[in-house]
Order: C-alpha cells, then structure tokens, then sequence
C-alpha cells in the first residue's frame, strides 16, 4: 500500500466512525472511495484525490511541483500518522521547544556576526 493511502486509511479512520460516513461527508461515492483505500489512492482521479485530502486536512508537500522527502524524514512523517491526539500533541510540544531553541541560535549566531563585524 502507497503512503498516501495509509495516510487517508488511518485519517479516515481518526476523523470519521466509518469509511461510509467519509463518503457522505466528502460526497464521494462509497465505490469510488472504497476502490481507492482498496487499490491505492493514486488510481483516483485528481480531483477525487484533492478531496479526499481536503476534507481529511492533508496536504501536500509540493515545491516546483515535485515532493522530496528522505527516507528518514518519510519515515517520520508516516510515524506522526499512526499516533493518537495525545501522541500527537506531545510532539508537536517537543517540536516547538526545539523549533524556538534553534531559532534562538541563529538569532544569537546573527548577532555576534554583526557586532563582529563592527
């Protein structure tokens, strides 16, 4: 199974108690989605794709039009997927501390630069 069909399979199954309650909600024929969780998302129309996403709250990581993730950041990215809200907001609170620490870095790296150059 492709990435992005596990990802709109666990999303789905999160966000809504059924894969036909999906359906209504995005108005997509039960068939159409159910043919795309079974032979894999990218065998759907384009514009079936973008909704499904949509409505679920993905989105797509395109730069010039091409997405480049490395294995390790995939990885990451398909582990976030499969967890719970609470695994969910613990590492985005990790991430934030580490975000601002790092940031915080650079400002101060920036900063010596320029009194250096002074």
């Amino acid at each position: 199974m492709d990435n992005l069909t596990q990802i709109v399979r666990t999303e789905i199954a999160r966000q809504y108690k059924s894969v036909r309650q999906f359906a209504f909600a995005v108005d997509i024929p039960l068939s159409t989605i159910n043919s795309a969780l079974n032979n894999g998302i990218g065998g759907s129309s384009y514009d079936t794709v973008v909704q499904i996403c949509r409505t679920l709250g993905i989105k797509t990581l395109i730069r010039d039009s091409a997405s480049y993730l490395t294995d390790e950041t995939e990885q990451l990215v398909m582990q976030y997927a499969q967890l719970d809200d609470y695994g969910r907001h613990t590492i985005a609170s990790v991430m934030q501390v580490e975000y601002d620490r790092c940031t915080a870095l650079e400002e101060g790296k920036r900063r010596k630069n320029v009194n250096k150059n002074r």
